[in-house]
């Protein structure tokens, strides 16, 4: 299933640029894309060829999940930086701190609309970018969200797509793939019951799993992920006779479940989604717990293809972690909205709604497709949704290895 993935033109130049300071930044200048508060520009001359297109950025830099912004905004950082090396069209990304929240996502947006921002990259997570899509569809504000996964996002709305696969097509994906691997002869399911994403693909995999004649054993929840005992949930599946657990959850409660069902003797297959990408890298975790652990992700950073090296080497250079999925996700949003930009022609000078216009006609056409980190010939459909191979993944040795 390895796939050969190749970006546009700027890649050969990437190890080239000069590294910048990370997320830490107080304030930002146009291109240099710190995560910034930026007011309005005072100039009064027209836009001149190297004008930047003002992108918003939204995500969590601070909090429970900013993990996950902080990935998403550091692998677009790297983008508009490699695409500004570039000449031609130049990008300013003005990326502001929502925490996870959905009022301050908001309130997020309300500030880049006031900076003059002509299209919003983000948010990175579900609840705020339900709440900030209903805002960008009313004013016609292009979005293209990295991580949110539920059809909530996109739903009724023409303006806003996806870089990530949706929450039922993970689930769907996730049983078919276990039903025609034979992975599992009894299955126990554990969710987040009070978090749309997790809820969203393991009502997807119960349904189709049940669909393909898999036997689902136990099915139970947890309210949120600041839960950290899991041993009644355990307990359920290993005294019936599960050997898979599907937990279809983020990386820091699944790290608890390993932890403690290893505590418990109990070794069934834990087979989990994009939301696990991370936790080889969570602190304090021993990696030996994920042994074993398969996951769909859309990117391997210890794949071998240049693309995905060349990235890793830039992203470990300048940030000194090595990249997740979010982080892959974000860097292609930012060379997907590029190369629509060049397609349709879109500069400086234009509003935000005729900026808008233009985008969805591009991304909705047949012709425009992009190879990217986290596939190969992506595409898009009116739904917003997108169409690219899923790519499971086993642990072994700390290391990704595609299966």
């Amino acid at each position: 299933m390895k796939m050969k993935r190749t970006l546009s033109l700027a890649m050969a130049g990437a190890l080239c640029l000069t590294l910048l300071s990370g997320c830490g930044g107080d304030s930002g200048s146009a291109g240099s894309s710190t995560p910034a508060q930026s007011g309005p520009s005072s100039s009064s001359e027209g836009p001149t060829a190297s004008t930047p297109i003002k992108i918003g950025g939204i995500g969590p830099l601070t909090g429970a999940v900013a993990v996950y912004g902080v990935a998403t905004y550091q692998g677009a950082q790297i983008a508009v930086e490699e695409i500004n090396a570039l000449g031609g069209i130049q990008f300013d990304m003005n990326f502001q701190d929502d925490e996870g929240d959905a009022e301050k996502a908001t309130n997020a947006y309300n500030n880049l609309k006031d900076w003059g921002m002509q299209l919003l990259y983000g948010t990175t997570t579900t609840t705020p970018c339900v709440a900030v899509s209903t805002e960008s569809f009313h004013d016609r504000y292009f979005q293209l969200t990295p991580s949110a996964s539920s059809t909530d996002v996109t739903s009724g709305k023409d303006n806003v797509f996806q870089m990530c696969f949706t929450d039922p097509n993970q689930g769907i994906t996730a049983a078919n793939y276990v039903s025609e691997n034979a992975l599992g002869s009894k299955i126990a399911v554990i969710y987040n019951n009070g978090d749309a994403y997790s809820t969203g693909i393991a009502t997807a995999f119960i349904a189709q799993a049940q669909e393909l004649g898999l036997e689902i054993v136990s099915t139970t929840t947890y309210p949120d992920d600041n839960n950290t005992d899991y041993t009644v949930q355990l307990n359920d599946a290993k005294n019936k006779g599960a050997d898979l657990v599907f937990i279809p959850i983020y990386y820091t409660p699944a790290s608890l479940i390993l932890n403690q069902a290893k505590g418990m003797d109990y070794a069934p297959i834990f087979f989990g989604c994009d939301g696990l990408d991370g936790i080889l890298d969570l602190e304090g975790f021993d990696t030996a717990l994920a042994e074993g652990l398969m996951l769909m992700t859309p990117f391997n950073a210890w794949d071998t293809d240049a693309t995905t090296s060349t990235f890793v080497s830039s992203y470990m250079a300048k940030y000194n972690v090595m990249p997740n999925q979010f982080a892959a996700d974000g860097y292609d949003c930012i060379y997907a909205i590029y190369e629509a930009c060049k397609q349709a022609g879109v500069t400086a000078d234009m509003s935000s709604s005729e900026t808008c216009e233009k985008l969805i006609a591009t991304f909705t056409s047949s012709s425009f497709t992009l190879d990217g980190l986290t596939g190969s010939g992506m595409a898009w459909g009116a739904n917003g949704e997108i169409s690219k191979a899923p790519v499971v993944v086993v642990v072994e040795n700390g290391q990704y290895v595609t299966q």
